[in-house]
């Protein structure tokens, strides 16, 4: 499952979805983590109100299950939702290791349900008719 975090530095999830100037992105198992890379953005990032700066990133993250960020604004958040993404806010700049460290151990044991949803992300549903009817 791959996680995206939203971040000015590259070590900490410290920026604003629409603001970001970077997003890493790491995929990440039961086994462990690995980095993927890092979309950069330019420009003016801070403009409120310019819905355009968040299309880019939308697309760089599409295939990510997860997002933390410091913060993300109301439209912002539903674009994220809307692609199947679900964006985990940070109250105070934490480092991304820190975060993939925690999140591999949750992964590995038993993931709450919004968890378990967000790991299925790019899964075909099968649904075994034969073993459901065995049931009846």
């Amino acid at each position: 499952m791959k996680i995206a975090f939203a971040t000015q530095d590259l070590q900490r999830v410290d920026a604003h979805f629409g603001w970001a100037k970077n997003i890493a992105v790491y995929n990440i198992t039961a086994d462990g983590y690995d980095f993927v890379e890092t979309f950069c953005f330019d420009g003016d990032l801070k403009e409120d109100g310019d819905e355009d700066k968040l299309a880019p990133k939308i697309e760089a993250i599409k295939d990510c299950a997860i997002l933390y960020v410091a913060a993300i604004g109301g439209s912002g958040a539903a674009r994220v939702v809307a692609n199947k993404i679900h964006p985990v806010k940070v109250n105070q700049a934490e480092a991304i290791l820190d975060l993939l460290d925690r999140l591999q151990e949750v992964v590995s044991g038993t993931p709450p349900p919004w968890l378990r949803k967000a790991m299925q992300k790019g899964q075909e549903r099968t649904l075994d008719f034969e073993e459901e009817a065995s049931h009846d």
